[in-house]
């Protein structure tokens, strides 16, 4: 791969695509149309809604005179991060949470995404504040919300966490 790409490995291809465009000042419409590719595809690729099929990168490359293979790989660096990230954050770090918040079950048995409520629900009304920043990050404020549905309770319990203002 051109040593001009390989420092982008990891991001999503779209992002790649939208600096060229906007580099050598093509419209997306217009350029996707040129291509033979749906506007609005490329719109969803440039936005990383969607992945970049490698008919597409061809003729992308081929119209902007890129690198044979070069957003192709992106794309495949771009999987393999969103595939090694899945592996890691699978559950929530437990060192973080205290086994003694779960008596009733072993730790390490729990389906973190089937058991999400019962999780965020025991963990927002018996766990320290690390032990809340750890969930807030393991499933993001808004699925909290969601599950946490009353307003007074979520402000109450989530009051002082990253990504939610504090209350005067």
């Amino acid at each position: 791969m051109n040593t001009g790409f390989e420092k982008y490995r990891g991001i999503h291809p779209g992002a790649i695509l939208e600096r060229e465009l906007k580099k050598r000042d093509l419209a997306q419409r217009s350029f996707a149309l040129s291509i033979g590719i749906a506007p609005q595809s490329l719109n969803q690729i440039i936005k990383a809604k969607r992945p970049l099929p490698l008919s597409a990168a061809l003729k992308i490359e081929r119209a902007l005179d890129l690198e044979e293979g070069a957003l192709a790989l992106l794309q495949t660096y771009y999987d393999i991060k969103v595939e090694k990230n899945k592996e890691t954050n699978w559950r929530p770090n437990l060192t973080r949470l205290r086994k003694n918040l779960f008596w009733d079950t072993d730790i390490n048995s729990i389906d973190w995404d089937k058991q999400s409520k019962a999780v965020i629900e025991r963990i927002f009304e018996r766990g320290n504040i690390s032990e809340k920043k750890e969930i807030l990050r393991f499933y993001g404020s808004s699925r909290i919300r969601n599950i946490i549905k009353k307003p007074s309770t979520t402000a109450k319990l989530t009051r002082g966490l990253p990504g939610k203002p504090r209350k005067a």
